[in-house]
Parts: structure tokens; sequence; C-alpha cells
């Protein structure tokens, strides 16, 4: 197996032993599991892989991914190469492999990646049908995003998702008035005013982030009744629901700390981390680096999780960030390919990851709602189902090529941002965000 391990690379393989000895306890013991034959898949003699997926936000999930790996290398016999970069940087080499039929074996992309890709991709519909009459069938998400739109045909295996949440710090709510986050939107307004004027500013990812970014303006359109298009695939974006989620952000960005414009994946953790900001929106990286480091644990032991407030739709209009993997058709070795994945979401070795990731990755088998970790911290409960939140990404349509390309171009996280600037108002962003996204849907 070839792994480029930096100096650096090497201390934390080191210091997070632990962590994956702890995971491996568990062993998937807790993993309720049915009877299911799994897919024949004959491993192509002198097979090697390399597979492409995004760098960590917490240490376990690369340390645990790599031990996972070497695993599967040392008993099937296939060298295995696993390359982590930059979240913003791999849907452009996904694009590039797509494109020039060379490269990884295996993407672990981003949630729309598959659907944008489809037909330079291996259906893992075995794969896929095998893991959920064993683990209790797929979730919301899980299936959402896997399947290719109207049929039952898998082109992805999502790994799991990075759902965001409100992370709130509690002493700041209550200073502010209130014991918990507000589900309908003037409350919560009066909250992040509240926090702004006691210098404990809240604050939401207006950049071009990812999950993020991402997360936030369909937040922000979703919990006004609003979405990017319709059941059938029609742009809908621009309407009144839209128009009046843009005005009430130009009440909340007012309340938001300085910077968030040009903020990315990582900067509310750090802001957070900081004691700069008291209220955002993330995965469980921000909660796992606090716990985890003796200067922040104090800030750890006042920050909680809730629901992103439901605005007028009734329930949490949030999603996830899916970690999706893919096989691409110009693998040499298909076979072994499809078995890696097969191999990575087995309780065995997914367990192991989840629990050592605190969750980071919410699981998108139901059998996984049953490990040890969803019960070893009440903060963490947020995280359990949500890979059951019924919200994606293109919603209400068909997650398609033109979902992904929308997401990939930060639409509808521009036109969040220049209302917030004062670039545009919010009719105008809404016909620009309209305008835009009909080149994708036609």
């Amino acid at each position: 197996m070839v792994f480029i391990i930096k100096r650096r690379e090497a201390v934390i393989l080191g210091a997070a032993a632990a962590a994956l000895a702890m995971a491996r306890s568990a062993n998937g013991q807790s993993i309720p599991t049915a009877t299911a034959t799994p897919p024949k898949l004959d491993i192509e003699k002198g097979a090697s892989l390399r597979i492409l997926r995004p760098a960590r936000f917490v240490e376990p999930d690369e340390v645990i991914f790599r031990a996972n790996t070497a695993k599967f290398a040392k008993e099937k016999g296939v060298e295995v190469r696993v390359d982590f970069v930059g979240w913003e940087d791999i849907r452009q080499q996904t694009a590039v492999s797509a494109n020039t039929g060379a490269g990884p074996d295996i993407v672990l992309g981003w949630a729309e990646d598959p659907h944008i890709y489809s037909d330079k991709l291996l259906e893992v519909t075995d794969v896929a049908e095998y893991l959920g009459k064993k683990y209790g069938g797929w979730m919301f998400l899980g299936e959402k995003y896997g399947k290719k739109a109207k049929t039952n045909n898998w082109i992805g295996l999502p790994f799991g998702g990075s759902t965001g949440p409100i992370v709130y710090r509690q002493s700041a709510v209550k200073a502010a008035g209130f014991d918990k986050v507000p589900g309908d939107h003037a409350n919560f307004l009066k909250l992040c005013q509240a926090l702004k004027k006691n210098n404990k500013p809240a604050g939401f990812a207006l950049g071009n982030a990812v999950g993020d970014g991402n997360g936030f303006a369909n937040w922000l359109v979703w919990s006004h009744g609003g979405f990017l298009v319709d059941e059938d695939g029609k742009v809908s974006i621009n309407s009144k629901e839209t128009v009046a989620a843009l005005n009430y952000l130009k009440e909340l960005y007012p309340t938001f700390v300085p910077g968030t414009l040009s903020w990315g994946d990582v900067s509310n953790n750090r802001a957070f981390a900081a004691n700069e900001l008291f209220l955002t929106a993330n995965g469980v990286s921000m909660y796992f680096a606090l716990k985890n480091d003796p200067a922040t644990k104090p800030i750890a032991d006042d920050t909680d999780h809730a629901p992103l407030p439901p605005g007028v739709v009734g329930k949490p209009p949030q999603s996830a960030l899916i970690l999706n993997g893919m096989v691409f058709k110009h693998s040499k070795f298909p076979n072994a390919a499809k078995a890696y994945m097969q191999y990575m979401m087995e309780a065995e070795q997914y367990d192991p990851w989840l629990t050592g990731c605190l969750g980071y990755w919410s699981h998108p088998l139901a059998a996984y709602g049953k490990s040890k970790v969803w019960d070893s911290d009440p903060k963490l409960a947020v995280y359990r189902e949500g890979m059951n939140n019924p919200f994606w990404s293109g919603y209400k349509g068909p997650i398609t090529q033109a979902a992904g390309t929308v997401a990939a171009e930060y639409i509808l996280v521009q036109m969040c941002a220049s209302v917030a600037a004062g670039q545009a108002t919010p009719a105008e962003a809404a016909k620009e965000a309209e305008r835009r996204a009909r080149r994708y849907y036609r």
C-alpha cells in the first residue's frame, strides 16, 4: 500500500493511536445485522487502487480511514494509495479525472458529484443492495444521493453526511434572554440581535464554502418555504418566498461577526474556538476539536447543539454534506474498487471509524444508529438522524447534473452574499439566481 506520510502526519498517526484502539474495541459488535449474501466480486490479479477523498476535519477520520485501508490491502493483497485533498479542491480534481478518463479509481466526492458524472461511472447497485439488506436499509439521504434520479440504479455509495445544526454557547444564549434556540424567524432574529448587543455575536458563512456556505443559503431559503426547483425540475428560485428570505437576511446579517462574506468551511471553527463567535451552524468537528483540546475544553463544556430553526416549514430544513463514493469506468480493477467500498462500510471497519470521529460523518445505513457513539455524549443527539433529514441539494426536484452544478457554482450562496453586501436588492438577487440556474436546468 502506498501512502505518502510526511513527518507531521506521522506524529498525527501516533497521537491518534489511542482513539483508534478505543474505536476498534467495539469492533462493530453493537451493530445489528441481517443475513445477506454479498455480491461476487473476484478481485483482479495484480490489482492496485488509487483513492481520492477530502481532507479530514477531525484527526481520527484520516487515521482510522488509513488503518481500515491498510487492513483491506493486507487481507486482499491489493496495493492501495489514498490521497487527501482540500475540500474546495476535490471537485476540480474529480472533473479532471472524469473528463480525461484517467486518475483515481475511486473518488469519495461530494453529494451531487456522481450525478454530474453518471455516464463516467460504474453502477454499484449490487454493493448498495447488499449493504442495505444487511444493515437495516438506507436512510433517506443515503438512498436519495446514491440512486440515479427516477431509477433504482445506484451510481454513488454514500459513506455518511456531515450535518450542520446550530452550535452555540449556552451561557451566551441564556445571557441574551433565551433558554434555548428559538424555532421561529422572529425570535431567532431577536436572539442574534441580543447576542450582538452583548458582544457575543452569531455568524454564518456567506463565502464559497462547500458545506457551510451552501448549508446556510439552503436553510435560509427552505425555512421560508422557498426552493430551487419544483418537483418536475422547473427553476422556481425567483419566488416571493425567496424574496422574503433575502429580506430577512438583510435584518439578520448585521448581527453577524465581521468577515462572514469571505468565510470558508474552517472559518467558523476557528472563530468559535477563539471566543469570537458564539452561535453558528457546523458539523460535529467543532465540538470534537474543542472537547479534545485541554485549552478549549471549557468552551466545549459550555457548547450545545440544536436543530436549525424550522421557520415556516414545521421541521428543521437542513440536509447534509454527503461523502459520496463513486467508481470510475476507467478503473482497470473495477471488482477491487467495488470490494474496497463494500469492505469500508462493513461494521468491523465502519463502526470504529464512526465512533472514532464522534459521529462526524453521520451514518447512512439504519443499523449504525445503534452504534455506541450515539449514547456516549448527549450533546451528539442532534446528529444521530442527520441522514434522515428530508431536504437535499436541488430540493424539491431530482438530484441531477444541474443540481450538482448549481451547488458547485455557489449560485444560492452568492445570491445571499450579494444581498448581505448591499450589491443587490432581494428581488434583483432572486432574479439573477434564476437566470444562472436556468443555464443548467434546460
